[in-house]
């Protein structure tokens, strides 16, 4: 719903978002008022103590304000859970309502103090039980005002008072142009400046310099372009989530037409060399999870790595001692291993692998807040490569990541080393996430010096190449992706599209928000059947379906290129910012043969067949879209595979045998 407007500016809260919080707060008062009610009654005869007197004025004061707050929070809470998210009108009188609770915390506040100073009184010889249930009344005091407090200053929306200001009906249609140009334009800046402000806050821990400064404007103007055209408060999109889950969960459940089941079969898809390209997933994927250092090492060893890392060769330097520990590898296998970390520059290491007959370059995937900035630098820039026709779009943050390690390879001569040792070796770039990413498109930049060289990029990220590039590496790139993996369907339209989908749902929903809520997180936690949860949209001819709803019309503040095609409205005239990219190369798409939708789950088994692009162009909610992306469990998907092909050749090949004999 809108952001709740009071004291005249917009606050990232809506009027329906006082049920749960005012509920348990309601829920404390009212036992705080029986407990002193019964320590009253209790010890009403026993004021005679010096102090006494003003004990019993406390007492009696504090029943009566208790019992005005339990009023105002009882009326609070049953007027936010009227209506929807969309309809607030049933909720308008509820600003009223909270200036009234605010206005209680001030006699609140004057009566902590005077407890304060009544139970620091040393002159004081009541009962002891009396003192201490006073202090405990005043501890509550002060325990509710600060958390009021730090409350307030989390929905506190700096960006409030201009977005009122486009909210209020009317107002922006009265501008001259030139005057609604210059004022969206100093929103836009000021938008811009609040988002920076917090990533620099975010990023206090690193060390700043010009490409920081560049890098957090860059994103800076990414947020705001992707949330000033919404007026969305964060449980608007969590309750938007859980109502896509189910959505979501209810279409896998329904059976597919026989048409569909044979279009997206898995054997309907080319085939070719798959088990050989799992197989070698399989090894690689080590090299990649291996990059990451002491930090996998550790979270995939918590009980025994006491025990492991007495016997890691170099103590002194953890990260090299885990990377030889997962590997396998000698020390004299790596030519060269780098842990130097800033925004465009990560770690990576290349190595000799004797098994394969391979000289491996490993790109680290995000483990900093370095390598967060140089994923959130999504803005496009072109590659221009000699001799390669199919120039194009790329990530710009993970291309200058690619270009810093290139000029490494080649300026610094670690390729030529490791090809003067093995030189019949050849070449193989592996990664996960930003290093995946990061080495498809070196391998893009080696590719002409380099023509046999290999490339797996595990779990990378979705915005990466624009088509024709992406069409390209399909003849030396192998992308990895494990089930609903988030990161593997980033992309700038995704999350547009995304956007989209949690408006139409949450706008439409007929269900009050804190029931959305409840029922989704029981079914996060404990499964069972989705809601069916009735909406506006039920009912609806598809061309209806087409056009936007008034709802969701309520809650955009201006539209969004994306968005206009709800309209039908040709993006001739008003180009998206961000085109559309692509993950790299040939795609092996892993998912749960039997999937379970909690999760922790146990014998998962896992089916692998090629995919295409376009089965990621769109976001999936689920708990696993997380999980999914993490190394170790990809690489477990993997080992699982790996493992099941080979015993299927050993089973065909003991009936080959039998049926010889």
């Amino acid at each position: 719903m809108p952001g709740l407007v009071v004291f005249g500016r917009r606050w990232a809260i809506g009027s329906d978002d006082f049920v749960l919080p005012g509920a348990f707060e309601l829920s404390l008062r009212v036992l705080w008022w029986i407990g002193i009610l019964v320590l009253y009654a209790v010890h009403k005869g026993q004021f005679n103590c010096p102090g006494g007197g003003l004990l019993h004025s406390y007492l009696l004061v504090l029943l009566v304000l208790l019992a005005a707050i339990i009023c105002a929070l009882s009326a609070l809470v049953y007027v936010s859970m009227q209506g929807t998210i969309s309809n607030p009108g049933p909720r308008k009188s509820l600003p009223k309502l909270l200036y009234t609770r605010l206005l209680l915390y001030l006699p609140e506040f004057i009566w902590a103090i005077v407890g304060a100073v009544w139970v620091s009184d040393s002159s004081l010889q009541c009962e002891k039980t009396v003192i201490n249930a006073v202090l405990g009344t005043v501890i509550a005091s002060w325990v509710i005002i600060i958390f009021t407090i730090i409350g307030v200053l989390i929905v506190f929306d700096p960006l409030g008072g201009k977005k009122t200001f486009y909210l209020t009906d009317g107002v922006n249609r009265n501008l001259e142009s030139s005057q609604s140009g210059q004022l969206l334009f100093n929103v836009k800046n000021t938008a811009t400046r609040v988002w920076e402000k917090r990533i620099r806050l975010m990023c206090c821990c690193i060390v700043q310099d010009d490409d920081h400064r560049v890098a957090f404007t860059s994103i800076a103007e990414l947020f705001r372009n992707y949330f000033s055209d919404t007026d969305l408060v964060p449980s608007d999109i969590a309750a938007g989530l859980i109502l896509l889950h189910q959505e979501q969960d209810k279409m896998e459940s329904c059976p597919k037409e026989p048409e569909e089941v044979l279009c997206h079969s898995p054997s309907s898809l080319v085939t070719d060399g798959l088990d050989i390209e799992l197989e070698n997933a399989a090894h690689y994927m080590l090299f990649a999870a291996a990059a990451y250092g002491w930090p996998y090492y550790i979270y995939t060893n918590p009980f025994t790595v006491g025990s492991r890392t007495r016997n890691i060769p170099d103590r002194h330097n953890f990260h090299f001692g885990s990377i030889l520990k997962i590997t396998g590898l000698q020390y004299r296998d790596f030519i060269h291993i780098s842990f130097h970390n800033k925004i465009y520059e990560i770690p990576f290491f290349v190595a000799l692998d004797h098994k394969k007959e391979a000289i491996v370059v490993a790109v680290r995937g995000t483990l900093s807040f370095e390598d967060i900035l140089t994923d959130l630098s999504a803005d496009c820039e072109d590659l221009t490569l000699e001799d390669v026709l199919e120039n194009g779009f790329v990530h710009k943050g993970i291309t200058q990541a690619a270009n810093y390690i290139y000029q490494k390879l080649i300026n610094d001569g670690i390729l030529n080393q490791a090809f003067t040792i093995a030189p019949e070796y050849k070449l193989v770039i592996v990664g996960h996430s930003l290093g995946g990413g990061t080495a498809s498109i070196l391998a893009i930049m080696l590719r002409n010096s380099f023509p046999t060289l290999k490339c797996y990029a595990f779990s990378p990220p979705g915005g990466l190449l624009s088509k024709t590039l992406a069409d390209y590496t399909k003849h030396f790139i192998v992308s990895v992706i494990l089930g609903k993996d988030l990161v593997a369907r980033l992309s700038m339209p995704n999350m547009e599209d995304l956007k989209r989908r949690i408006v139409r749902i949450v706008a439409n929903c007929n269900r009050p928000k804190y029931q959305i809520l409840l029922r989704g997180c029981w079914y996060e936690v404990f499964g069972g059947d989705p809601d069916n949860f009735p909406t506006e949209l039920d009912g609806r001819n598809q061309d209806a379906l087409t056009q936007p709803l008034l709802a969701e019309e309520s809650l955009m503040v201006h539209r969004s290129p994306s968005y206009n095609a709800l309209d039908g409205e040709s993006h001739l005239h008003s180009p998206p910012q961000y085109p559309h990219l692509y993950l790299p190369g040939k795609i092996i798409h892993i998912v749960e043969e039997s999937s379970s939708k909690r999760l922790c789950s146990s014998d998962i088994k896992y089916t692998a067949s090629w995919s295409n692009e376009t089965v990621f162009s769109s976001i999936l909610i689920s708990p696993k879209m997380i999980t999914d992306h993490m190394p170790d469990v990809v690489l477990n998907a993997l080992n699982s595979l790996s493992q099941e092909h080979g015993s299927c050749i050993s089973c065909q090949t003991r009936e080959l045998n039998t049926n010889v004999i």
